[in-house]
């Protein structure tokens, strides 16, 4: 979606977000009972905002530590070069990296922003030797180890 794609949205759609954001087990009928729109209607609704992208994925969040990865890290990258390529190259080894759960591109000291999962810190340290140390068009990284995740999560404030 672009700036302008939410004017198809309307106030219903955004109710409906609201609730489907925070909970997609939710029931049709329950938000349709909250909402005043019939259970047809929520179901096209959520269909459509698939089809538009504003809905673009249904998953389960997962807590790290229950799953044997307790160790999260915030790590800044500086690279070398930041040619088209360059960033391409990097943007791909990061989506192809398990450890890498989250990955922007930023304004500022560095030029990525990576959050990344790991089992212990022998698991950071490997894949910062892998991934990071290997890439010579990495200068330089920055980590910073996560002692309390106090919010996490991928709700969107909407208007309204």
């Amino acid at each position: 979606m672009h700036k302008d794609d939410n004017a198809a949205l309307d106030a219903f759609d955004y109710r409906i977000l609201e609730r489907w954001q925070h909970d997609t087990r939710i029931p049709a009928k329950a938000i349709a009972d909250e909402i005043g729109l019939s259970v047809a209607a929520v179901q096209r609704r959520l269909k459509r905002l698939r089809a538009l992208g504003v809905i673009r994925r249904e998953v389960a969040e997962l807590d790290p530590r229950k799953v044997g990865r307790p160790v999260t890290c915030i790590v800044g990258v500086d690279l070398d070069r930041e040619g088209a390529e360059d960033l391409a190259r990097f943007r791909k080894k990061m989506l192809a990296s398990a450890e890498v759960q989250q990955c922007y591109y930023v304004t500022g000291q560095n030029d990525f922003m990576l959050v990344v999962i790991a089992a212990d810190m022998e698991a950071y340290d490997a894949f910062t030797r892998r991934v990071l140390l290997a890439d010579g068009n990495v200068k330089s990284f920055t980590t910073q180890v996560v002692l309390e995740r106090v919010k996490t999560g991928v709700s969107v404030q909407l208007p309204g």
